[in-house]
């Protein structure tokens, strides 16, 4: 009999990227499906029966545990919680677990129940493990820091998806960055050579997605998808060509540097390609803590005209910000509203620094005796504690900190921001195409939950304003509202009183 894998995702709590709040207006359960399990699927036998079981858009079910002759777990700190939730049911029920991902390849000395670890990149290190587990003497850890050519990575396993339970398909192009911030753990997980894929592939992946049926939004998920420029340069013209085959069937987004903002014709080659947003990694406004950091990137021009230059290249800029470095001035809080309305970033994820495990920032504080506690996942709205001892009071920092979130989702900071974006954004390619199902569902769901908000006027306003200044970007506008709604919410949790724990541990 064929060996019975059931692959399982645990579940992410909600936070700022989660978009927990706002998948209800378009009918998902959760934004992406579990890539790296995908990924791990096309690596298996391909005699062994395989079953993914995102939790994030159903429940394990016992008797699914039970069945399976192993489980796969893969997951970041994030989902701690679930994870050990996972291993704990596969214990009950006596069914060898194996789990990877960033989380157990950061810290699997701390995680109790595992049957088997499989760490870091699986091209490398799921050979040997299946090889002995064939042979039914695998080993506890598998461990390997080689870096392996992912242009020989199959396909995911996409067939395993339900499509239509997920806002956004997900495909990866490289894995590495060539930069070294202290707080990253990027370049300890992949290295700081990016190592890409060929263009062939990355097609490939793209097709079988457009052959599977699906349309619309797709996240290339490199932590830096420029981090090897003349790579990309040749890949992006290869996209144009089949996105224009098709009728631009994917809407693209990515994460990058700053740096882009300094190539016009890569900016001009990604909107080409169908990109219309990227995430960037912006941090401070304080120059002097860039220095400190190791983000030397993001001191080469003025942040606030790169950004600007790629918004009105057609690409919306999310943005991420973190607050507790050694040396945040005493106006860090003002300043880095002040970055963040100027700038018109609609999607602004600030956080609190965390070390995480494996980074340069990690071990630097704990040859300082500054760590209290392990990571909670930096992001994770339901635990802020603070994991190391910061330089600036602990009660001015989660005060500043709060103070930042209470004003940048301010629903009318907030829809500031998001009409200051639609006049200076040259309207994507697809803005004049006809309006999904989806998206009239999201518009009509939108009308009726945020007219009855206590944010109604500023949302009323917002909407007439934005059609009056970009009536072809009605989709974009509505994007921008509903995803105003997550923020307002998730605003709110991080607000309770008491929701701090005013003391590092």
């Amino acid at each position: 009999m064929p060996v019975r894998a059931l692959l399982v995702y645990p579940e992410l709590p909600p936070t700022y990227w989660s978009m927990t709040y706002a998948l209800p207006f378009i009918g998902k359960k959760a934004s992406i499906p579990p890539l790296g399990l995908l990924t791990v699927a096309s690596l298996l036998p391909a005699d062994w029966e395989v079953t993914l079981v995102d939790m994030n858009v159903e429940r394990l079910r016992a008797s699914a545990v039970s069945e399976a002759d192993v489980v796969f777990t893969s997951s970041m700190i994030v989902q701690r919680e679930s994870h050990e939730r996972v291993v704990r049911l596969c214990n009950e029920l006596g069914t060898p677990v194996v789990a990877g991902g960033p989380y157990p390849s950061s810290g699997h000395e701390r995680i109790q129940g595992v049957d088997h670890f499989v760490l870091n990149e699986a091209e490398v290190t799921l050979p040997p493990f299946l090889a002995d587990f064939a042979r039914g003497r695998a080993d506890r850890v598998y461990r390997d820091t080689a870096r392996p050519d992912i242009a020989l990575t199959p396909p995911p396993r996409f067939d395993l998806v339900k499509r239509r339970r997920y806002s956004t398909m997900a495909v990866q192009y490289s894995r590495g960055c060539p930069h070294s911030c202290e707080f990253c753990d990027i370049v300890e997980l992949f290295g700081r050579r990016p190592r890409t894929k060929g263009a062939d592939q990355l097609l490939n992946e793209l097709t079988l997605l457009y052959d599977g049926g699906w349309r619309g939004s797709v996240f290339v998920v490199d932590d830096n998808f420029i981090g090897n420029v003349r790579e990309v340069k040749a890949l992006l013209p290869r996209v144009a060509s089949w996105q224009r085959e098709r009728g631009y069937p994917f809407g693209l987004f990515t994460e990058a540097t700053l740096g882009l903002a300094e190539d016009p014709e890569l900016m001009d080659q990604m909107v080409s390609a169908g990109f219309n947003m990227v995430f960037v990694g912006i941090e401070t406004p304080d120059r002097k803590t860039l220095e400190s950091t190791g983000k030397r990137q993001n001191l080469r021009s003025d942040m606030l005209e790169s950004v600007r230059t790629i918004q009105r290249k057609g690409m919306e800029v999310s943005a991420g910000f973190i607050l507790g470095f050694d040396s945040d001035p005493r106006d860090i809080f003002d300043r880095q509203i002040r970055f963040i309305q100027e700038s018109g970033i609609p999607s602004a994820m600030v956080s609190l620094l965390t070390a995480l495990p494996g980074t340069r920032l990690h071990r630097r504080l704990q040859r300082e005796g500054r760590l209290v506690a392990e990571s909670t996942g930096g992001n994770n709205t339901h635990d802020l504690r603070l994991n190391f001892a910061p330089r600036m009071d602990a009660r001015e920092l989660l005060e500043g900190y709060k103070r930042v979130l209470s004003r940048i989702y301010d629903p009318d900071r907030y829809f500031s921001r998001c009409l200051d974006l639609l006049k200076s954004m040259k309207p994507h390619r697809t803005s004049a195409r006809k309006i999904t199902f989806t998206e009239l569902r999201a518009f009509l769901f939108s009308l009726v939950r945020q007219t009855f908000s206590f944010y109604s006027r500023a949302y009323w306003k917002f909407l007439v304003k934005g059609l009056l200044a970009r009536p072809r970007m009605l989709a974009e506008t509505v994007t921008m509202a509903v995803k105003g709604h997550h923020f307002f919410r998730m605003t709110e949790i991080v607000l309770e009183p008491d929701r701090f724990d005013e003391t590092p541990g």
